[in-house]
């Protein structure tokens, strides 16, 4: 069944290649749009089937007005933590009045979520899912990592891979405290029989490269996760260049992952590096703001022609936000970036970091993810901060 979408005041289409789109801003903008989207068959995904101006288009077995307002791809979130139990606001209160944020509290809710049951994590992981839907995001990254023994990764794993395809084994979150004093053989763990049983429900792999904290793991022993989890077959992600300058965005563009995410602290070296590859810096602003840090430096990446993604993070220690809408007014009012850079960040680019072309984009042959606006113009969401506009447009 094809389904016409009218009264759209502005779309936002991230399709530099649309013919007769505004590209000023390379979003593809097309006023007075409509865009037609169905299925092929019974249960296959709904597809973009027709993009254009409401003038020309093609009669549909159904159609609806959406009055002038505007649509915009589905926010695609492509670093977050939704698999865990407990609660850190204690932590987040004593970070406001001057407490350092160094990993630890990950032990916290690391303890909380091996005591969860199955359905209580589901739960938990499908209220939060429903709740970035909620708020125009259709694609969300999904890591582990609060489990930190090979059962408990796995059941993480398991868990999200039943609402999202984008899966992240990340053992090497950090040191478990029974690992404390010999993290060889946490790393031998990860890097093996963990990874070899997690494999099977995950897309990708990530570790946290940040040897400015006791809890995380060094280069060398990041490059050994790394290394193995691509034998596996897994690809590449990798947290790094948080706390202090290290080793985390040279390691990801040598081993050719697909984001380093973070990056708060960069040196010239580490910016050109990004610039002549093909992985993706996510800069996470919602951290900086939950922690009193500093906030990555987006406009001196984006100057220097680096692809700069933004996703949330959520996660209930440093970030307990699902809003894509707040991080985009963050990475605007924040991190130098303009409300069309922080749009693509949070579309088009944050697809691209996920290897995907068939999201964070509206045209012909995409998923039809789209987002509503109850504003006429995608420059209402830096505006109209912590107002609830977006949200994910059902069809």
């Amino acid at each position: 069944m094809a389904i016409l979408i009218t009264g759209i005041s502005e779309l936002v289409t991230c399709d530099e290649t649309l013919e007769g789109a505004d590209q000023a801003d390379r979003l593809g903008i097309l006023h007075d749009a409509a865009v037609v989207v169905g299925a092929e068959f019974e249960d296959a995904p709904t597809t973009v089937q027709w993009v254009g101006a409401a003038a020309d288009a093609p009669a549909a077995d159904w159609s609806f007005d959406l009055g002038g307002q505007a649509v915009l791809p589905g926010f695609v979130d492509s670093h977050s933590h939704l698999v865990y139990a407990g609660d850190r606001s204690a932590e987040f209160a004593a970070r406001m009045t001057g407490q350092p944020y160094d990993g630890g509290g990950i032990a916290v809710t690391m303890a909380a979520t091996r005591e969860a049951s199955d359905p209580e994590l589901r739960a938990l992981l499908t209220a939060r899912v429903d709740e970035m839907r909620s708020q125009g995001t259709t694609t969300v990254e999904i890591k582990s990592g609060y489990g930190l023994t090979l059962e408990e990764e796995v059941r993480a794993l398991r868990l999200a891979s039943e609402v999202t395809e984008e899966t992240t084994f990340l053992g090497g979150h950090v040191v478990p405290p029974e690992f404390r004093e010999d993290r060889g053989s946490y790393v031998d763990l990860v890097a093996g029989e963990m990874l070899q049983a997690a494999a099977p429900y995950a897309r990708w792999i990530d570790v946290f490269c940040e040897p400015n904290s006791p809890h995380a793991f060094d280069g060398e022993e990041a490059r050994r996760i790394l290394l193995a989890g691509r034998e596996a077959g897994l690809e590449l992600r990798v947290h790094g260049n948080q706390l202090g300058h290290g080793p985390g965005v040279q390691l990801a563009v040598e081993l050719g992952a697909a984001s380093v995410d973070h990056c708060t602290y960069l040196s010239d070296a580490d910016i050109d590096a990004l610039a002549g590859s093909e992985t993706v810096a996510t800069l996470l602003p919602g951290v900086e703001f939950s922690t009193h840090s500093p906030y990555p430096d987006g406009r001196r990446l984006i100057d220097a022609g680096v692809e700069v993604a933004i996703a949330t993070d959520c996660n209930p220690g440093t970030c307990n936000s699902s809003s894509m809408p707040l991080m985009i007014a963050l990475a605007v009012r924040e991190m130098g970036m303009t409300p069309a850079e922080a749009v693509r960040a949070a579309t088009v680019v944050a697809a691209r970091s996920l290897r995907r072309s068939d999201v964070g984009v509206v045209r012909v042959g995409a998923r039809a993810d789209l987002a509503v606006l109850s504003a006429p113009s995608y420059l209402h969401l830096p505006y109209r901060v912590g107002v609830p506009i977006a949200k994910t447009l059902q069809v």
